[in-house]
């Protein structure tokens, strides 16, 4: 879908990535994501990104899984939701995301993408971490109030009744931004909202997301998953890293 406002500015360009495999073989999955998730994913960024943007999915079935060359060259940002078949991502389709990332396009890497290859290559950690599937409150604490990711969130936290718990240790390098932090009834604690920089890329980890709940039809984390595709697009003018060989030095050389 595209929204343009008329303002002729190119529309930002998202693409959505969901191994949509649950939802296929599950009937309670199914009954809260029909279209999967990723539609569901995409519903929320059609409906509250406030600028000309276009929305297209890929899955695990397409060919090259949806992320052919030319996708990834016109994707502004990527959004990756995988859980059960990490190990079917083509090592090489892995390696067309990471150069991208590295020239510039924002990842947003959704609940168990902590464990794809895409995010382990670019974290350069194992990515593991402890959980539990009891259907447990989690609070989502705000730990960077300001930051253009929670904006227009109100309160200091947002309460989700039931979400499968993760938590400490998670396995991951020491994050440039620590924007959440998350609390369940169970007494765990995780860090739940993570930014990190590579080359010229932003990646945002967000942990909510099991999809036995429907969390991704929770308003505020509809919110977060919007602003932190506007936090994450490549800016105007990136500079772009060029390896030349430099056979005149600048000053003399005795």
């Amino acid at each position: 879908m595209t929204r343009n406002s008329g303002s002729g500015v190119a529309p930002l360009q998202v693409t959505v990535w969901n191994e949509f495999v649950h939802e296929r073989s599950q009937p309670e999955v199914q009954a809260i994501y029909p279209d999967g998730i990723h539609a569901t994913l995409r519903a929320g960024l059609e409906e509250l990104l406030d600028e000309p943007a276009t929305v297209r999915c890929a899955v695990l079935q397409d060919p090259e899984h949806g992320l052919a060359s030319e996708v990834l060259r016109e994707t502004d940002v990527l959004l990756w939701w995988g859980h059960a078949a990490h190990d079917q991502v083509s090592d090489e389709v892995v390696e067309r995301v990471q150069r991208r990332v590295l020239e510039g396009m924002g990842l947003i890497v959704l609940h168990s993408g902590h464990g794809s290859k895409i995010f382990r290559r670019l974290m350069g950690t194992e990515c593991m971490l402890r959980w539990r599937e009891a259907g447990e409150l989690e609070r989502l604490w705000i730990t960077a109030p300001g930051h253009e990711i929670v904006q227009g969130i109100e309160g200091d936290c947002i309460e989700l009744p039931q979400t499968e718990m993760y938590g400490e240790h998670f396995d991951i390098p020491e994050p440039d931004e620590l924007i959440l932090l998350s609390w369940f009834a169970g007494g765990e604690v995780f860090r739940s909202g993570c930014t990190f920089r590579r080359g010229q890329g932003k990646i945002f980890y967000f942990r909510p997301g099991h999809e036995t709940y429907p969390i991704y039809h929770h308003p505020q984390v509809r919110r977060i998953i919007a602003n932190a595709v506007r936090w994450a697009r490549p800016k105007p003018g990136n500079y772009q890293f060029e390896a030349r060989h430099i056979p005149n030095p600048l000053e003399r050389l005795e």
